[in-house]
């Protein structure tokens, strides 16, 4: 039974036990993208992440927020900024920069009052929005997800939000009112949702020089989502992958022993 819940573990850590679920009452199937980390042995591509960072500073942070991840992430093993020449993420000079770039509410001082101050690595990403409530207040009553999970938090993950980004376009059917100030997109759950469009053709100027297309933009967050949801997949499939070849060895010698033991047994 140990050796069992090991193994489901490892096939766990290469990605290879995922469970089908029906899908959503209303809801479009999710279309189906080759992406550069699916696999047992799919990686990050890292300019990809970097993009998807740059869409998420200028087009997404502005109602959603990433609490879940610290600028150190960036430059940690696995991260879109992992430097040799840095192998402490908070000595990060891209890191450090990248922070510096926020202001983070902090205090009390020693008068008891909150100040701000520029960001350090060892900073999460802050919130547009001080509470729930103003969050709502300023998107019509809507409270835009937090995205440091959203992958992992919707059903076929990257795929999902992959097509949702691009499925703004599509004509309303006859059947669905779409009421003011809400928009059409058939994978959403129902067809209708608070959130406009957020990416346009051009929407941004890659940094890379990149062409920012509708498709590219939104692979890019996707997959800069995806590594947020999980920050450390890839040394995860690198110790499944261990672990499954320590079984295989291990059961081999285990037959190995097996055969000497009942070799001298007389039938």
């Amino acid at each position: 039974m140990k050796m069992t819940r090991i193994f489901v573990a490892a096939l766990a850590a290469l990605g290879l036990s995922g469970i089908a679920w029906a899908s959503t009452a209303g809801q479009r199937e999710a279309e189906h993208f080759h992406w550069h980390n699916a696999g047992p042995f799919g990686t990050f591509d890292r300019e990809a992440v970097q993009r998807g960072l740059q869409i998420y500073q200028e087009v997404c942070s502005s109602c959603h927020s990433l609490d879940l991840i610290h600028f150190r992430n960036l430059g940690e093993a696995g991260g879109p900024f992992e430097s040799a020449e840095f192998p402490n993420a908070n000595d990060n000079a891209i890191v450090m920069q990248i922070a510096a770039g926020y202001m983070i509410e902090d205090g009390p001082d020693d008068a008891g009052d909150m100040f701000e101050r520029p960001g350090v690595p060892s900073d999460a990403f802050p919130s547009p929005f001080a509470n729930p409530q103003q969050a709502r207040g300023s998107n019509g009553g809507a409270l835009p997800p937090d995205l440091s999970l959203i992958i992992k938090a919707r059903h076929h993950g990257q795929d999902y939000v992959h097509s949702l980004l691009l499925g703004f376009n599509e004509e309303v059917p006859a059947d669905v009112h779409v009421a003011p100030g809400k928009h059409y997109n058939p994978y959403f759950p129902g067809g209708v949702i608070a959130m406009a469009p957020p990416l346009f053709e051009g929407s941004v100027t890659y940094a890379d020089g990149t062409e920012a297309t509708m498709e590219q933009m939104s692979e890019d967050i996707v997959t800069f989502l995806t590594w947020a949801s999980d920050p450390h997949m890839e040394a995860r499939k690198q110790m499944g992958v261990m672990v499954l070849l320590y079984l295989f060895i291990f059961a081999i010698l285990v037959y190995i022993a097996y055969r000497q033991i009942w070799a001298k047994v007389k039938h």
